[in-house]
């Protein structure tokens, strides 16, 4: 499958006058699928890496999937793919209780499930770094 980059930066401001970004770095999963590949890892080792003040962001976790496989099956593989997100971020020395998550399964789609297209784009998890403005 191919790899889908997206990284989105929102501008806020601290109260100390000081400009930090909401980010938003999204992985992408096959079908049924909840592993994380070595790529999208790194990505995000790396995005993780070049966020500066890390300790004044909160981390939120959005898991969706595609509708393909009924519900019980998608809220599995919402929660996995969310568990699988926190454990990688834990690697990265975030404290879990640092991270939030909701998993929407396919409640949620934020592209047309009735193309192949969106169904790739709606199977992911968002993570958004959001600043705490003070």
């Amino acid at each position: 499958m191919k790899t889908i980059l997206a990284i989105l930066f929102f501008s806020c401001s601290t109260s100390f006058g000081q400009e930090m970004k909401e980010i938003v770095k999204s992985i992408y999963f096959g079908g049924g699928r909840y592993h994380i590949d070595q790529n999208q890892a790194q990505q995000l080792a790396d995005l993780v890496k070049s966020i500066k003040n890390l300790e004044y962001y909160e981390i939120n976790i959005m898991s969706h999937t595609d509708p393909i496989g009924g519900r019980e099956f998608n809220e599995y593989l919402s929660r996995m793919r969310s568990q699988s997100a926190i454990e990688l971020l834990k690697t990265l020395d975030i404290p879990q209780e640092k991270i939030r998550f909701k998993d929407f399964a396919f409640d949620a789609p934020a592209y047309d499930n009735n193309t192949w297209e969106g169904r790739a784009r709606n199977r992911r998890v968002d993570i958004q770094f959001k600043p705490i403005v003070f």
